[in-house]
């Protein structure tokens, strides 16, 4: 009686002990897994032993250190007490089946009680807690903190010398003792991280598409957005009104560049609620009384700068200049927002597509599309050796003269065939890919 007595002690401690261990190594990584960031978050939400997860959380070391002792002293203990809980249940049922040698039994029994214990100790001690507190590590180091708490408090001193014999250790090999959580994720890591929230469903195709142009917002200039000079409408001052109304009218712009003759000579900006009301047959009406001063930025301007000085200026036309200050183009608000939120047109657009599907591995492509928005959509890759930021202009880069229609080009993995030209340029390029997917 005793000794089963005995047994069964053994036997509670050493599942007592296996939970323990399980308890240990849920925490330890659900302090790994989880950012410090999220801790603060549910703190400000009230959550219940928040302020405990994150207490823990700031002395990622130490808490770590804790962790790591209470696996290691559950795992002695189980070792100590599981193997004969284990070996004894074994014994009476050798046995009853007619094994009665002391040293067979023994064997049998310690092989058994080892078989069981590392099954139990693996599966519940350790890959259950770990993949759970992976999984869901918020609620996991929320059921944890407390006794996590209780338990780095009463071991400290053996924490403190722990920690100073690891970093002794980590120094001997050319490892800062820097603790805490790891650092701010670079641009790369987030990406990735939304890609697989987008892949496991949590960010939905926009959602997904929007925070990625947020991304690249920045790294975006007024060059690669901007309206080309050649396709900007504008009212040459010297016109008499009626002309100007009837370009108006036929354009169907906000905004218009107010010129003395041509884009290289800009006076001001015209806004067309400015002209409502006014009669196209008013000879006195003096349009320089309504032209607002232009305003100019650099061809390399990043467009979130062209953002804020929209919101500074209050004036959401822009005209762009170059290095030697000779105006290329003009830039919108319509035209930066576009590169976060996608092409936005209104009742009055009449732009085709950039670029259309035409056939099995066929595109037809605006001459003005952006040489990356065609490697991203027909899933190409031209090389970074171009200096140039439309289709049309790194045709006319590789051609080195002017393009014609029907001109032919070897592109990386494409075909490109010009098919119409305006001027200098062209407006209309066919895309043949070679081997489509």
């Amino acid at each position: 009686m005793d000794n089963w007595s005995e047994t069964v002690t053994f036997l509670i401690a050493a599942i007592v002990l296996i939970i323990l261990n399980g308890f240990f190594v849920a925490a330890e990584f659900a302090l790994v897994k989880i950012r410090i960031s999220r801790i603060e978050q549910m703190a400000r939400d009230g959550r219940a032993m928040a302020n405990t997860a994150k207490w823990l959380a700031v002395r990622l070391d130490e808490s770590l250190s804790a962790c790591q002792l209470g696996i290691t002293m559950a795992s002695l203990g189980l070792g100590w007490v599981g193997e004969p809980a284990f070996a004894r249940l074994v014994e009476p049922l050798l046995n009853r089946v007619g094994i009665h040698n002391e040293q067979v039994t023994h064997v049998i029994g310690f092989i058994v009680a080892f078989s069981v214990i590392t099954g139990l100790h693996l599966v519940i001690g350790e890959q259950a807690p770990k993949i759970f507190a992976i999984r869901r590590p918020e609620s996991m180091l929320l059921w944890c903190a407390a006794p996590m708490k209780f338990f780095f408090i009463i071991l400290y001193p053996f924490l403190v010398v722990l920690n100073f014999v690891t970093k002794l250790v980590l120094g001997l090999l050319g490892v800062g003792g820097a603790g805490g959580q790891d650092g701010a994720s670079t641009e790369q890591e987030i990406r990735a991280l939304l890609r697989e929230a987008h892949i496991h469903g949590n960010l939905t195709g926009n959602e997904h598409s929007l925070i990625n142009n947020v991304f690249e917002f920045d790294d975006m200039v007024v060059r690669r957005v901007m309206l080309p000079r050649g396709e900007v409408d504008f009212f040459d001052i010297n016109e008499p009104l009626d002309k100007l109304i009837n370009l108006a009218k036929r354009t169907k712009h906000t905004r218009y560049p107010a010129c003395d003759h041509s884009l290289d000579s800009v006076v001001g900006v015209i806004h067309i609620k400015d002209l409502v009301g006014v009669s196209a047959d008013n000879t006195e009406f003096d349009i320089r009384e309504i032209i607002r001063p232009p305003k100019k930025v650099p061809e390399t301007m990043p467009i979130s700068r062209v953002l804020r000085h929209f919101q500074g200026t209050h004036q959401l036309l822009a005209f762009v200049v170059d290095e030697y200050g000779t105006i290329t183009g003009i830039v919108t608000l319509e035209n930066v927002l576009e590169e976060i939120v996608g092409s936005v047109e209104d009742e009055f657009d009449s732009e085709r597509p950039e670029i259309v599907p035409s056939g099995p591995g066929e595109f037809m492509i605006d001459g003005g599309t952006l040489v990356g928005d065609i490697e991203k959509r027909c899933k190409l890759d031209f090389g970074d050796e171009s200096d140039s930021d439309s289709i049309s202009g790194l045709l006319t880069e590789m051609h080195q003269r002017m393009l014609h229609q029907g001109d032919r080009f070897e592109l990386p993995g494409a075909t490109a065939v010009v098919v119409e030209t305006q001027g200098d340029r062209a407006t209309l390029v066919r895309l043949l890919i070679h081997n489509p997917k």
